[in-house]
C-alpha cells in the first residue's frame, strides 16, 4: 500500500476514530493520542488492510485495541508509582481548571453513566449507537459472535435506562390553568 492511498484512509475515517475514542476515555488530548497509535499501527499492518472488507470497522478495532493496551500500560504504571514514597503535600490546580471547562451537567452525567457499565457493553455500545457501525461489525471489531453483540446492547441500554431514571431530574409537571368561561361554554 503506497502512502498516498494510506493518506486518503487517514482522510476519510480519522475524525471517526477521534470521535470513537473521544467517547471511550472522556479525554480528548488522550484520544489525539488513541488516533496517532491507531494510525502508526494501522501503518505497520498495512499489508492485512488491503483484504479488509470494511476499513471502518477495522480501524475502530484497531483503536479498541490500541485503548485497552493504553488502559493496561496506565494500569502497570500506577502500580509502579503506588510503590514510591509518597511526594510533600503540593496543591493540584488540575482538578479546579477541569471543573471550570466541563460542558454541561448532564455531558458529566451521561459520561459518569456510561462509565458505570461494564467495559464490554459500554464498548458495544459506544461502537453501534455512537460510532454507527452495523451489530455484524461491531462483532468483528471485537471478535466475538453477533449474539453476544445483541445481548450486550440490549444489557447496556437497560442499565442506561435505570441508571437515567436513578440520577437525572425528572421534568417540572405542567401547570394547569383553569379554563375561561368562553372555553367552557365552547364559545371558541
Amino acid at each position: 500500500m503506497d502512502h498516498q492511498l494510506f493518506a486518503k484512509i487517514y482522510e476519510a475515517h480519522a475524525r471517526a476514530v477521534y470521535a470513537h475514542a473521544v467517547r471511550m476515555t472522556g479525554d480528548f488530548a488522550g484520544a489525539e493520542d488513541i488516533v496517532s497509535l491507531t494510525f502508526l499501527e494501522a501503518w505497520r499492518l498495512r499489508d492485512t488492510l488491503e483484504g479488509v472488507i470494511s476499513q471502518r470497522a477495522w480501524l475502530f478495532g484497531v483503536a479498541t485495541n490500541v485503548m485497552r493496551n493504553s488502559r493496561r500500560a496506565a494500569r502497570r504504571h500506577s502500580r509502579a508509582i503506588a510503590r514510591l514514597p509518597p511526594p510533600g503535600i503540593v496543591p493540584d490546580l488540575a482538578d479546579a481548571v477541569v471543573s471550570r471547562i466541563a460542558d454541561t451537567a448532564q455531558a458529566a452525567a451521561a459520561l459518569a453513566a456510561l462509565k458505570r457499565l461494564r467495559s464490554v457493553d459500554r464498548e458495544v455500545l459506544l461502537l453501534c449507537v455512537w460510532s454507527g457501525l452495523s451489530q455484524e461489525e461491531v462483532a468483528q471489531v471485537c471478535s466475538v459472535p453477533v449474539g453476544t453483540v445483541r445481548s450486550r446492547l440490549s444489557r447496556a441500554r437497560g442499565r442506561l435506562r435505570k441508571l437515567a431514571a436513578a440520577h437525572l431530574p425528572e421534568p417540572a409537571a405542567p401547570r394547569r390553568t383553569p379554563a375561561t368561561r368562553t372555553a367552557r361554554e365552547g364559545d371558541l
